[in-house]
């Protein structure tokens, strides 16, 4: 049976300053109302398969987790990495995982962060990629190119095989402008899409040939794995000592096993704002436009609302996006100089690089709405169910107010309903938790006041339930 890997990484640079360090690209909805990660999923859904199992970054669990809910998307486990070491390892601890239990899949390796449009040529590739990987092949999958592209690798294709596969002829580096327009014309040469094909042993067995340190490492952060919730944790310890390095690099340029899939599925990585404009529908004048955005004598431009209005007048070829907390405006030529102001921000410790102003948790989410010295307004939405942990501030008091819902709060020792157009008043030092025992969400305005306000400022004295 064949069990798709979902690669839920990412650091959230390139499409700044919607994706963040802890919200990266593969959790927004850019093209369609569904993120790319569930995308990804929902790609699989004309193929028969196990439920996908998603590898991701520890600080992301709760987002994946909550993602594949709300669209009632099954899957056979969420491996958390504890540091990033690129693909090779962290495809190595999904091939482990498959392979404890006896069973021999055929994992198809996917990024959540990729976007492609024609699904039924994806399907076909995928189920002739199938017959290559049951006879042993390692399968990479090779993008027909339409333009001569400097920011991908290349993979040249050799001899033909059937089932419309080829053998790899070789893997080229990304190339300077010339010589992808020399491959342009020559055929023959795909792009490397990173999405991969192939037994869990065919994998294993390659990789302890070639790269036989990161699968020994990898077996020791698996020898001691302990299941959380949806979330298989593993030896942070033993996995910080693994080398990092790529499935290509590692595996693929080394390997007498290699095919290439062609494919020809209207693909991008989405890997710039440019990119992005080029995948969208576009009005008669070329723009892009999402959200409240009024727009006069402008062309060829991305323009993105998240909250307010955007009002346009003669511009071309420009980006404009606009979130809660920071806009970006740039060239189309451009956008891939975004990372650079995500680095400065990174530099200067400024938490825009880092976080969306409205922070998404298990139990809900809040949103700073305004602040000032000594003080702090937060929105804050407590989903039916849920409870935030019992914790104790010392440098702040906290005023909430119900605007709508049920709350349950718990005070020290007492219990009582707060509701709405009611509130309650939480003295420094004291535990308090707060929780919504009712059917709809929990909607409270939040008033900090003291000389401290940051989110350090807590000690958790219960483990139910998941703190801010």
């Amino acid at each position: 049976m064949l069990l798709p890997i979902i690669m839920a990484g990412g650091s959230g640079t390139r499409l700044w300053p919607l994706s963040r360090t802890l919200y990266p690209k593969q959790f927004l909805s850019l093209n369609s109302r569904l993120t790319m990660l569930q995308e990804t999923v929902h790609r699989l859904d004309k193929i028969e398969h196990t439920p996908a199992f998603i590898i991701c970054n520890e600080a992301h669990r709760f987002i994946v987790a909550e993602q594949l809910r709300k669209e009632e998307l099954q899957h056979s486990g969420i491996l958390l990495e504890p540091v990033g070491r690129n693909t090779a390892p962290a495809v190595a601890l999904a091939a482990l995982n498959a392979r404890a239990n006896g069973d021999d899949p055929i994992m198809l390796i996917l990024a959540a962060d990729h976007e492609i449009q024609d699904l039924e040529s994806f399907t076909l590739a995928v189920l002739n990629a199938k017959v290559h990987a049951e006879s042993g092949k390692l399968v990479t999958f090779g993008i027909i190119p339409t333009l001569p592209e400097t920011g991908y690798g290349y993979i040249k294709t050799g001899a033909a095989l059937n089932s419309s596969g080829y053998e790899v002829s070789a893997f080229v580096e990304k190339p300077e402008l010339e010589l992808a327009k020399k491959y342009l014309t020559e055929g023959g040469y795909l792009w490397n899409s990173g999405m991969f094909m192939f037994k869990a042993s065919t994998f294993l067995q390659e990789l302890g040939k070639f790269r036989p340190e990161i699968l020994s490492a990898c077996k020791n952060a698996m020898a001691a794995t302990s299941q959380d919730l949806d979330f298989i944790r593993i030896d942070s310890d033993a996995f910080c000592l693994c080398p990092e390095d790529s499935i290509d690099y590692a595996v693929m340029e080394k390997t007498d096993k290699a095919v290439v899939m062609p494919l020809d599925a209207k693909w991008s990585d989405v890997g710039s704002w440019s990119a992005l404009w080029d995948i969208s529908t576009k009005d008669e004048s070329g723009n892009a436009v999402r959200g409240d955005v009024l727009i006069e004598d402008t062309s060829d431009s991305y323009l993105y609302s998240q909250h307010r209005l955007i009002g346009a007048v003669g511009i071309k070829d420009l980006v404009v996006v606009e979130t809660k907390d920071a806009v970006l405006v740039a060239h189309k030529d451009k956008v891939q100089q975004v990372k650079s102001i995500v680095s400065r921000l990174k530099e200067t410790n400024r938490v825009e690089y880092l976080q969306h102003r409205e922070i998404f948790r298990p139990w809900g989410s809040h949103d700073t709405v305004a602040e000032g010295p000594r003080y702090q307004v937060k929105h804050v939405i407590v989903l039916p169910g849920q409870i935030i942990t019992k914790q104790i501030h010392y440098h702040r008091t906290e005023h909430w107010i119900v605007v709508s819902g049920t709350a349950k709060v718990h005070l020290d020792e007492s219990t009582y309903l707060v509701s709405e157009n009611e509130s309650t008043f939480i003295p420094v030092g004291v535990p308090h938790a707060i929780e919504n025992p009712g059917k709809i969400p929990l909607v409270i305005i939040e008033v900090r006041s003291g000389v401290y306000l940051e989110e350090d400022d807590v000690i958790r004295v219960s483990s139910s339930g998941v703190g801010y």
